[in-house]
């Protein structure tokens, strides 16, 4: 058997390459056609490998990060496109980062807070989707302030307002729709982490682990992610360093 062979009986064993996708991303997911296909940047990373992989693409969605990584373990998914954290890195293995994503809060006006590293102090309180790559980066790093975990399926900004939580922890371009419908709010200066994101597959398809790695590093230095990030005019997303 070749090489290529193998690594097509591996990732696409049930005759294509299913991607896994956060379709609550909405920097990676831009919208979905009439016939319910999703369309984004990570959909083009993920037909972009199945083109390279010389199979055909079917788009698996998921309503959450969290709802993703679950998936790692049923065989539900080839490839996932999702943030690489350690937590979900037991279950999957993933690539370098093809883009990032820069994390901060959305405060009050009245806020001593001027910078995403002043909110980890004593009394704060923190809104923050549960089971979120930031939201794991805080649960790892945060020392003095609280975390008010969200269940995933809820918008965090609801109890950041109603419960006068002290900052609203997200992704920034999120953070600025919620910003307009939170009258004298702001966005702190900086990010407390950078969501790095990535292409991740399950532990079983170890053999095609770098084949995986190299096609990533190919992507990004042809262009082709950058171009779809152009194509799709996300503001909020940037390349992964090479």
């Amino acid at each position: 058997m070749t090489e290529h062979l193998k690594i097509q009986t591996t990732l696409a064993s049930k005759g294509a390459l299913r991607v896994g996708l956060n379709m609550a991303n909405k920097l990676l997911i831009s919208g979905t056609q009439e016939n319910g296909t999703p369309f984004g940047v990570s959909p083009d990373v993920g037909k972009a490998i199945a083109d390279r992989l010389g199979m055909p693409v079917i788009y698996v969605p998921y309503p959450s990060p969290g709802a993703v990584a679950d998936g790692a373990e049923k065989d539900e998914w080839d490839i996932a496109n999702i943030g690489a954290e350690p937590e979900r890195a037991e279950t999957i293995l993933f690539t370098k980062a093809y883009c990032e994503i820069e994390a901060t809060y959305l405060v009050p006006g009245g806020t001593p807070f001027q910078t995403a590293a002043d909110v980890d102090s004593t009394g704060t309180r923190i809104a923050v989707k549960d089971r979120s790559a930031y939201g794991l980066w805080l649960k790892r790093n945060i020392k003095n302030a609280e975390l008010v975990l969200i269940d995933p399926s809820e918008d965090p900004f609801l109890t950041f307002e109603s419960e006068g939580l002290d900052a609203l922890s997200g992704l920034r371009t999120g953070l600025q729709n919620d910003l307009k419908r939170f009258p004298g709010g702001r966005l702190l200066d900086g990010s407390f982490t950078t969501v790095q994101q990535a292409v991740g597959t399950p532990k079983k398809n170890a053999v095609a682990e770098n084949w995986l790695e190299q096609t990533v590093l190919d992507l990004k230095q042809s262009g082709e992610i950058q171009s779809f990030i152009d194509n799709h005019k996300v503001v909020g997303l940037s390349l992964a360093p090479l």
